[in-house]
């Protein structure tokens, strides 16, 4: 086996890098030179620094022993670089029509200036544009929102970080809305919420979805879930923004919102709404008013969390599950309706 050192000029060397900056890239570069003068062993080199033969001898060539800044990286930029072939005529007529038709892209235009006479391609349309906002003279429009659904930044609500952890009960609680339409003149919502860890449900209807309904949901949330709410997780509708946000915030309940078009991000209260539908909607008579529908909720909730063995559960029912956490105690029992 061969042992070698560093050379004695490498000292300097160094220094020298110091005092130009050199990037890593460029240390690892005189570390590489230095290594091949000491050996002169290509294959080491190459094998060292993970870099191949031609690489190695072009630093070599380049390389002035009295000059470090010769380690740095060399402009690629084309000797000689094609210059612009139009003429100011045409990007005056681009100019124009650009402003006229703000969003539309190099394809459109190419056509419009065909029909004026120009007899020009779709890519030096694209160039001439490019070059405009180079040089500044070709800028933007600014948008104006006129869809009901296109809102300003969120004030609290952000997305859910990726290495949020949800491992205990009440870490994340997914809350989301449910159509109740039985019969042509009816037309209610259903509020539902969802611990991601116990599968712990609350239901509540209400005759509209609102952000004042969403933050009277809130409270009763609380009230009714057996353990502390950290998080919140909900779509983007709007029923989850003004009031309900704010109380988010004032109750010290992180609140995340889902990017757009992503319910499956929301799929244990998605399931949850199905849940409901299949088991007490569609197989108990019911009344269809809020004051029946409230009451008769709290009794299909008191069921869902406290008799129906859930198998995601290993067929424990929620509070079953709590209580084998050391959540809650054996004595508690939720009320069966509390008005």
């Amino acid at each position: 086996m061969k042992l070698f050192g560093i050379t004695k000029g490498f000292h300097t060397l160094w220094k020298a890098t110091l005092q130009n900056e050199l990037s890593h890239k460029e240390r690892d570069r005189l570390r590489a030179i230095t290594l091949w003068q000491r050996t002169r062993e290509v294959a080491i080199v190459c094998e060292t620094f993970g870099i191949s033969r031609a690489t190695l001898y072009r630093w070599i060539k380049g390389f002035d022993p009295k000059d470090v800044s010769s380690l740095k990286e060399k402009s690629r930029r084309p000797h000689r670089v094609r210059n612009p072939q139009w003429s100011w005529k045409l990007v005056k007529a681009v100019r124009e029509v650009r402003a006229q038709y703000p969003r539309w892209g190099k394809d459109k235009l190419a056509i419009l200036l065909t029909r004026q006479g120009w007899h020009t391609s779709v890519s030096t349309v694209g160039r001439i544009l490019t070059d405009l906002k180079k040089r500044g003279q070709l800028v933007e429009p600014i948008r104006t929102a006129i869809s009901a659904t296109r809102r300003n930044k969120r004030p609290y609500a952000v997305r859910k970080p990726k290495d949020y952890e949800v491992s205990s009960p009440g870490d994340l609680v997914q809350v989301d809305t449910l159509d109740i339409r039985p019969v042509p003149a009816v037309a209610l919502k259903q509020f539902t919420a969802r611990d991601m860890v116990s599968r712990w449900d609350v239901v509540e209807v209400r005759s509209a979805a609102t952000a004042k309904t969403a933050e009277a949901f809130l409270g009763s949330l609380r009230t009714r879930m057996p353990f502390e709410i950290r998080a919140i997780q909900v779509d983007g509708g709007g029923e989850f923004h003004g009031e309900f946000e704010s109380a988010c915030k004032a109750y010290g309940i992180r609140l995340y919102v889902l990017p757009p078009k992503s319910p499956k991000l929301n799929g244990h209260v998605e399931r949850a709404n199905r849940t409901h539908t299949e088991e007490f909607y569609e197989v108990y008579p019911t009344g269809w008013t809020v004051a029946d529908l409230t009451r008769e909720l709290r009794g299909w909730e008191y069921t869902y969390n406290c008799i129906r063995p859930h198998q995601s559960l290993a067929y424990k029912t929620p509070l079953q599950f709590l209580r084998d956490c050391g959540i809650v105690d054996t004595e508690f029992t939720p009320p069966l309706s509390h008005m």
